[in-house]
C-alpha cells in the first residue's frame, strides 16, 4: 500500500484541490496539477455526456494527474414526482420576482443517473475518483481499481472514515466543520456530525490504515503544518482556492471571500435542502425567514433556478456563497501564489 499521497498518486506534492460542486474550472484544476498537486473537479449534476466532455478538456489542459469528484446518493433523495413544490416556490418567488424570471415548472428529473455518471468517469480514467455522502461499493472500488483509478472517500467522522476504509478505498478526507460548502455526513444527520478538524484529523489517522487528508479551516502556510503535525499524510483546501482568478466564482463571490472574518459563516439548508457552510446574504435569509424549503434535491434544483441567472449578472445576494471559516485568510488571487504558500508549510524532506 502506498504510504504517500505522492505514491498514491503520482504527484509532487501532498495538496488536493478541494472539488467544487458548480464553481470547479478546467482552468484551476490545472492550475493545481501543473504546479505538482492534485487538482480536482466537482461534477455535481453533470450528464454521462457532460462528464464526458469535461474529461476531454481536463485532459487537453494538463498532463498532470487529476481527480474528479460525484456525490452518491443517500437513498433519501427525493424525485419530482414525489415532491410538491408549490409552497417551496411560493417562498422564492421574491427572488424570482427580483430578476424578472418565471417561477420554473418541474424538471423531468432532479439529478442524473449516478451509475451512468460512474461509467463515463471510469472510461475516462482520471488518477482518481472522490466521493461524498457515502461509501462506494465494492463494484465501484474493484471497476476503479482496474482502469487504474484510485479512490479517494470523504468522512466528518471516524465512524465514517473506518467504514470507508473498510470498504478499500485509497486515501480518505478528513473534513472538519470549518469547511465551507456542504457537510457530506452520511451515517448521522450532519448536525450531530460537526466535529473540528484538529480533533477529527489525529482521531481518524489512529482509526485506519489509509493515507489522510485533513481538509478544513486550512488556507495558509500554518494551517499545513498544523494538518501534518496532526498526522496528515496531506490537505485539501477550497477557499483559498475559490478566491483565485482561476476559479469558477462570480466576482461578487470572490469579494464576499476576500471581506469574511472568522464568524461572517453560517450553516444552512436553505439554498440546497442539505447543511452546509457559507456567507450569509439576501437568498439565504429569505428562504430561512420564510420556514419553508424543499428536500434535497429539489430545493439545490429550485434556487438553481435563479442563481444561475443571478451569477451570469453579477448578483452576489442571490448565489450560494460557499467559505469556510478561514475565507478570511484567503487573500491571494493568482492559483500559484495559493499553492506556494501551502507548500511552505510542508514537512521540510
Amino acid at each position: 500500500m502506498a504510504r504517500t499521497l505522492q505514491d498514491l498518486f503520482g504527484i509532487d506534492t501532498p495538496i488536493v484541490l478541494g472539488p467544487f460542486g458548480g464553481l470547479s474550472s478546467i482552468a484551476l484544476t490545472a492550475a493545481v496539477s501543473d504546479a505538482g498537486g492534485l487538482g480536482s473537479y466537482g461534477l455535481y449534476g453533470y450528464s454521462a455526456d457532460r462528464i464526458s466532455d469535461t474529461l476531454a478538456a481536463l485532459h487537453s489542459a494538463t498532463s498532470h494527474p487529476f481527480a474528479v469528484n460525484l456525490w452518491l446518493p443517500t437513498g433519501d433523495e427525493v424525485t419530482p414526482g414525489e415532491v410538491d413544490l408549490g409552497p417551496a416556490i411560493d417562498a422564492v418567488r421574491p427572488l424570482f420576482d427580483e430578476l424578472g424570471m418565471q417561477a420554473p415548472s418541474p424538471p423531468i428529473e432532479f439529478l442524473p443517473d449516478v451509475d451512468s455518471q460512474l461509467t463515463a468517469v471510469l472510461d475516462a480514467a482520471p488518477a482518481a475518483l472522490s466521493v461524498v455522502f457515502g461509501v462506494p461499493s465494492g463494484r465501484i472500488v474493484a471497476a476503479a481499481h482496474s482502469r487504474g483509478v484510485r479512490i479517494i472517500g470523504t468522512a466528518t467522522t471516524v465512524a465514517e472514515a473506518v467504514v470507508l476504509a473498510a470498504a478499500g478505498v485509497d486515501a480518505i478526507v478528513a473534513t472538519g466543520a470549518e469547511a465551507g460548502g456542504h457537510r457530506v455526513s452520511f451515517l448521522g444527520p450532519a448536525e450531530d456530525s460537526l466535529v473540528g478538524t484538529f480533533s477529527l484529523v489525529p482521531q481518524v489517522v489512529d482509526a485506519v490504515d489509509v493515507p489522510v487528508i485533513a481538509a478544513g479551516g486550512i488556507a495558509d502556510r500554518r494551517g499545513v503544518a498544523a494538518a501534518f503535525a496532526l498526522g496528515a499524510s496531506g490537505v485539501q483546501v477550497g477557499s483559498a482556492f475559490l478566491r483565485t482568478r482561476q476559479s469558477a466564482a462570480t466576482d461578487a463571490h470572490r469579494r464576499a471571500l476576500a471581506q469574511s472574518t472568522d464568524t461572517a459563516t453560517v450553516l444552512t439548508r436553505a439554498m440546497s435542502g442539505r447543511l452546509a457552510r457559507g456567507i450569509p446574504n439576501r437568498a439565504m435569509r429569505v428562504i430561512e425567514s420564510s420556514g419553508i424549503m424543499a428536500p434535497f434535491p429539489a430545493q439545490n434544483w429550485l434556487t438553481g433556478q435563479f442563481r444561475a441567472e443571478a451569477g451570469r449578472r453579477g448578483e452576489g445576494e442571490l448565489v450560494s456563497l460557499w467559505a469556510g471559516q478561514s475565507a478570511g485568510l484567503a487573500t491571494r488571487d493568482e492559483a500559484a501564489d495559493v499553492f506556494a504558500e501551502l507548500a511552505a508549510g510542508l514537512p521540510a524532506g
